[in-house]
Formats: structure tokens, sequence, C-alpha cells
């Protein structure tokens, strides 16, 4: 476990392999976890990062702001950190609101952007993520965790397909936020609305959606196209999790993708 100390808080952070540096940034209620077998398939080739937001995994909670703009400022002081001065970034649904979001802010910092799931409309979130955007009812839930725990058993099924496997996962991560960092995220993920920016974007962008996704609409593979020059894959047997539901389809697509990136720039 390694970490390093920003102008703003404590980043806790994995690394493995040697190459190119690729920065894989995870969703909401997440943490690096979820990329611990991606981390594996390409340490081969590149030299991978996989970190905590503040207020998720084994980051700094001790923070008043947990919003996009708080996350994207993390990846760059990251990268001054560590002494990166540009990089791939891939990030799982909201981490890749924010990896997008660096792109546009930062764009000499970034090589190329992936997409998994990713929301670039906050309206193309689930009814129930977008329940939990609302003060009240975050409140509600936080101050009442069995009816959370209930309501996320019972929409894992549904979910992923090794459920069990994603609902322990989940639980290990939900202890570990605050209800600060548990609604200021979602309900900045929820405002957020890149689609009029992304005539803008300069970096090579990716995007691999499941179209099973009961999370986040998966046609915003469609808003992706829609981004010059970007590819895009449909998973057609997943759903929000792709690096769950088949870690070897989806690290293949998305190694197949990274190498891709590089005859563009």
């Amino acid at each position: 476990m390694a970490s390093v100390v920003t102008e703003q808080g404590v980043v806790h952070y994995e690394v493995i392999g040697k190459g190119e540096p690729v920065i894989l940034l995870h969703g909401w209620l997440g943490s690096w976890g979820y990329w611990l077998g991606t981390m594996r398939e390409l340490s081969s080739q590149y030299r991978v990062y996989a970190l905590d937001f503040w207020g998720f995994g084994e980051s700094d909670r001790r923070r008043e702001s947990f919003r996009i703009p708080d996350f994207v400022a993390l990846v760059l002081q990251f990268m001054d950190r560590l002494g990166i001065s540009k990089a791939r970034l891939v990030g799982h649904s909201m981490g890749g609101t924010v990896a997008l979001s660096v792109a546009l802010e930062a764009p000499s910092r970034v090589k190329q952007v992936g997409l998994v799931s990713s929301p670039l409309e906050g309206k193309s979130l689930s009814l129930l993520l977008k329940m939990a955007a609302i003060p009240q009812l975050a409140f509600l839930a936080w101050n009442n965790p069995w009816f959370l725990r209930w309501v996320l058993r019972m929409m894992a099924p549904w979910t992923a397909r090794d459920w069990k496997e994603w609902y322990n996962m989940l639980m290990r991560d939900i202890s570990k936020t605050t209800l600060a960092s548990f609604f200021q995220s979602i309900n900045s993920l929820y405002k957020t609305d890149l689609k009029p920016y992304l005539k803008d974007v300069k970096a090579p962008v990716f995007g691999i959606y499941g179209l099973r996704d009961n999370i986040v609409d998966p046609c915003q593979a469609e808003v992706v196209s829609s981004i010059p020059n970007a590819r895009v894959k449909l998973m057609s047997h997943c759903g929000h999790f792709p690096m769950l539901d088949d870690p070897p389809g989806f690290n293949e697509t998305l190694a197949e993708n990274l190498r891709g990136g590089d005859s563009r720039g």
C-alpha cells in the first residue's frame, strides 16, 4: 500500500508494472480494488496505477468537499507528486467522468481517455442514484444502514453477474465512506453535463459499455461516439461492471484500445 500527500489530502494508490503510465479511476462507492485483475493484465506493458478518490477506500476523508472538480484536482496533484507529466486515464463510471474532465481541463497531461460505463450526462444515472443525490434521501439512507444494505442486496442480482462478489466488495468499500463523500460525490455527478464540451476534447477517447447496465444508461455510448474519432465497444452480455462480468473479454478490449491510442497520438 502506498500513498502521496497532496495539497488537499493524502491519496492512497497501488502500482504495478513497467512502461508508460496508465491511471485507473474507480466509480462511486468503489475503490482501487475493482481494478486488481485489470492491473495484473496490463502490467506487462504499462506501469499501472489505481488510486482511491478522497472519501473512498484508504484515501483522506478529513475534507469538506468530495465533488467532481475535487477529484479532477486530485488526479492532477497525484500526477505532479509522482512526476507523471502525461498519462492514459481509464475510469469506471464516475471515474470516467473525472478522467474526461481532466482531459478537458489539462489536455497536455492526458495521452488517452478510456470510459467504462461512464455517465457524461448526469441525467443518464438510474433512478436509485438520482434519489441518492437528493440531500434528504441521502441523509435518510445513510442513517438507516440496514435499509441501505437491504436495497443494495435486492438490486445486486441485476447489477453484476457474480453478484455475491460485487455485493461483498461494495459492503467493504461503503464501510469506508462518510455521509459527506456518499452524498456530495453522487450529487455532483448528477449535476455534471459534459456533452456541451465534447467538441473540445483533444485526447483520443474510447468507451466500453455493457448493454445490460442498469446503473448508467448504456445509450451514453452514443454520446461518446459523438466525440471526434472516438471508438466504442458494446459488450452485450455485461452490465455496469464489465471488468467483473467478463474479465478476459474486458481486459482484452481495454488492452486493444490502449494499443490503438499509440497510432493516434
